[in-house]
């Protein structure tokens, strides 16, 4: 949306786990960055005029036939590459090198050894400074025109570049938390040798993104469904400050939210930022939906289509509608795209509101598609949304439909929203809060007898976990200090009449989800 007005450094994507990752290193050197495919063309590229291109790793081997190579006319453009890994890898061989497919791979930490001061790339970083190294194939010829500024003892090619023609590669991964000054490389080629300029913050993305929303929505309306999550929140708020009363926002209340969250979003949405908030509490019809219904897909598919007809049926209500606002955010874009490389118009089923009936010819408004999770936070702050909200974990669409493991009930949801409240409540006391990138309870479908008060009982089975991850796609379980488990556990069991017994879920993703449904 506000690119237009920064330089940008583009990101080519050859397949790479960290092709996102590499984008938001670059963010954060306060350029603006955004990922293509292998397959873009040297004349779009042009067309962008970007500042820098940096080729992403990859899972293929150079030598293997029909590996991905991109645009040769790249070489010519006289802008700035930096290839990483596979990106290292297919430009040597490009422009002359030659590459192999030693017997002996290379996976794991080392230490480079700078061998030329005179590099820019490499100008802050100590020597011997551990990098992250993960490839098969290896460079064994350089092209003309490069030199060897770093090795390892197993890599006689670690980094090498042709400052002439401002082409950099690495062998490693300068991207990941474990290069330890990965990022002062990074920053080196952004700002030093791209010379790119260091604009790109929220406070600039605020007023630029006002401006494209009011140009694009004229005097028209837009419609938003309100979860009370991060990002339709901060959509939502953002939308609001360019348009005020134009913007209609649903909140529907399937009845799996948390303890008074209906009433925390109807005020901080409704009173303090004064919106047009039309709320449909649907509580009712999603317990009957519901009723009897045990296995997780199943559930899911009930509350998602549900959820659908009750906001289509509150939208109807809403008169003249033009545009219908998600909080799509750079992942989901990038995600979504269609096998050939080529952007898809897909809408993640699970992320956002999809199926759009025949008879509602809305344009979706997607503000934040360029920005990543972390830079919607940050967002959300330059807004004026509470921290509460702002750093909120992540929470299901479902609700605690999903965490209510079994049947979901009024009577069993009402205990969980009970011990996730005391769970969060004591995380959130001890200061672990901000720590963990999410905490849950889930109930059992199983009962335990306990001793409460002298008598016994036959209660539910609750289980606390927490887990520490950077982007959910790998999670391992938080090492909660005793403590605060047993302050937790002691007011579960006294305050919540439903349950007598609670664990703690030390699972690991993989081999479990984060999520027990």
């Amino acid at each position: 949306m506000t690119k237009e007005n920064h330089d940008t450094i583009i990101v080519l994507d050859f397949g790479a786990q960290y092709s996102q990752l590499i984008a938001r290193r670059v963010r954060e050197c306060g350029v603006y960055s955004q990922i293509y495919p292998f397959t873009i063309s040297a004349e779009e590229v042009r067309r962008i005029n970007p500042k820098g291109i940096i080729f992403s790793g990859g899972p293929a081997s150079v030598k293997a036939p029909g590996s991905p190579r991109p645009d040769k006319t790249l070489f010519s453009l006289g802008i700035p590459i930096l290839g990483i890994c596979y990106g290292l890898q297919v430009m040597s061989e490009m422009l002359g090198g030659n590459v192999t497919c030693p017997e002996k791979k290379e996976y794991g930490l080392q230490n480079i050894d700078i061998a030329d001061r005179t590099t820019e790339l490499l100008k802050d970083v100590s020597d011997k400074s551990q990098v992250w190294m993960s490839h098969g194939d290896s460079v064994d010829r350089i092209p003309q025109g490069f030199r060897v500024t770093a090795t390892t003892p197993t890599c006689p090619f670690t980094v090498i570049e042709d400052s002439s023609r401002r082409f950099y590669g690495v062998q490693f991964h300068p991207e990941v938390v474990h290069s330890a000054e990965g990022d002062k490389m990074i920053r080196s080629f952004v700002l030093d040798i791209c010379k790119a300029k260091a604009d790109w913050n929220m406070g600039s993305f605020v007023s630029d993104a006002i401006e494209s929303i009011r140009e694009t929505v004229g005097d028209r309306r837009v419609l938003c469904g309100l979860s009370g999550g991060v990002d339709s929140s901060v959509a939502a708020v953002l939308i609001h400050k360019a348009i005020g009363d134009q913007l209609v926002c649903v909140f529907v209340n399937n009845g799996m939210l948390r303890k008074n969250e209906a009433e925390s979003v109807l005020e901080l949405f409704g009173k303090h930022f004064n919106m047009n908030l039309q709320y449909a509490d649907a509580s009712e019809a999603f317990l009957s939906a519901l009723k009897g219904v045990t296995e997780p897909e199943a559930k899911r598919k009930i509350i998602g289509k549900l959820f659908v007809d009750t906001f289509y049926s509150e939208a109807r209500k809403c008169g003249d509608i033009s545009f219908l606002a998600q909080g799509t955010l750079y992942p989901d874009v990038i995600e979504s795209r269609s096998p050939s490389g080529g952007p898809s118009s897909t809408i993640k089923s699970h992320h956002n509101v999809g199926g759009l009936p025949e008879d509602l010819k809305w344009q979706l408004l997607e503000p934040l598609k360029d920005l990543f999770k972390d830079e919607v936070r940050a967002l959300g702050k330059e807004l004026g949304l509470p921290d509460e909200l702002v750093y909120r974990h992540p929470f299901p669409g479902p609700g605690l439909g999903v965490r209510c493991i079994g049947e979901v009930t009024k009577e069993r949801l009402d205990t969980l929203r009970d011990v996730d409240a005391i769970f969060i409540d004591e995380i959130r006391k001890a200061g672990l809060y901000d720590k963990i990138w999410q905490a849950l309870a889930d109930l059992l479908p199983v009962k335990s007898v306990g001793v409460q008060g002298d008598e016994r009982t036959y209660r539910e089975v609750c289980t606390l976990r927490a887990v520490t991850s950077e982007d959910a796609m790998t999670a391992d379980w938080y090492r909660m200090p005793y403590d605060v488990l047993q302050k937790a556990a002691s007011r579960i069991c006294n305050e919540v009449p439903g349950v007598n017994r609670v664990l703690y879920d030390i699972s690991s993703k993989p081999p479990a989800t984060i999520e027990w449904e």
